[in-house]
């Protein structure tokens, strides 16, 4: 394995540690289990500023704000190993693409999450050249 490659690997293993931390597993468990919004108004019922909720939806994505920034910013030298080992970023995607043009105009930014977008698109055309249809097939898994 040559430096570089063990240098991705490295940083996956601790991105993945950082996912074990306790408050952001619990963060994990609630988005998987309970966010379902569509619209702005659904994100604010289900997770009003100051609850709980809000905080594990917060942290859920800003972590993969993060990572996803990393990737845009080159500091993964293989996207394929990041793409193989990152399956929750595009659960994570799947659950908040149709929310954007409702949080962007509503803080008037139109780069928010613009990593986590840039990287899942990238992440979706590679799923999709290595296994057509498969990008389909996992929404609606997940949306079941």
């Amino acid at each position: 394995m040559s430096n570089t490659a063990l240098q991705d690997a490295q940083l996956i293993l601790q991105l993945y540690e950082l996912r074990r931390e306790e408050r952001l597993r619990r963060a994990r468990a609630w988005f998987t289990e309970s966010f379902r919004a569509q619209t702005l108004q659904e994100v604010n019922e289900l997770c009003p500023p100051g609850s709980p909720a809000n905080a594990s939806f917060r942290m859920m994505i800003s972590y993969w704000e993060m990572v996803a920034s990393f990737v845009v910013r080159g500091a993964f030298s293989d996207k394929e190993l990041f793409f193989e080992n990152s399956g929750e970023m595009l659960f994570v995607w799947a659950r908040v693409e149709s929310l954007l043009p409702e949080f962007r105009e509503q803080f008037e930014d139109p780069y928010i999450l613009r990593n986590l977008e840039t990287v899942a698109q990238e992440y979706i055309e590679w799923r999709e050249s290595r296994a057509p249809g498969s990008w389909e097939a996992f929404k609606k898994r997940i949306d079941s």
